[in-house]
């Protein structure tokens, strides 16, 4: 038999090499520590945000009980302003600041007014106890 230059085993060529490839598992490490930052920073953020939303209703109820209520057509409008944040809270804080806005009407759209009556202050003080905060 004749042997051919393809049968002669080339020595200065190394074999090939098995290379380990790890970038699919760096990439998923890479991909998890992102995603668990990602929810602290999440969490971070809704417990702020919850935190400034009770300081904003603790704010406002305390303005809108220490109102100032000597001079009726500015305390009408401050009423109305602050009132406002807590009708959103249920249906019945919504009848009840209806019926509140229907008695700083007269209070707000008349150039001189008297002081507030007794009964629209005792709406103001119900409506202020049915405040949760």
């Amino acid at each position: 038999m004749k042997s051919t230059s393809m049968d002669i085993p080339v020595h200065d060529v190394a074999p090939l090499l098995e290379i380990h490839d790890y970038s699919l598992v760096w990439f998923a490490m890479f991909a998890v520590c992102v995603l668990v930052v990602s929810y602290g920073i999440v969490k971070k953020m809704g417990a702020i945000k919850k935190t400034k939303e009770v300081n904003e209703r603790q704010k406002r109820y305390e303005n809108l009980i220490h109102m100032d209520l000597t001079n009726p057509k500015k305390s009408a409008y401050s009423i109305t302003q602050e009132a406002s944040f807590f009708a959103q809270d249920n249906e019945q804080m919504q009848d009840a600041y209806k019926t509140l806005l229907a008695y700083l009407e007269a209070y707000k759209y008349t150039p001189n007014v008297e002081a507030m009556d007794k009964e629209c202050l005792a709406l103001y003080k119900a409506y202020c106890q049915m405040i949760v905060v």
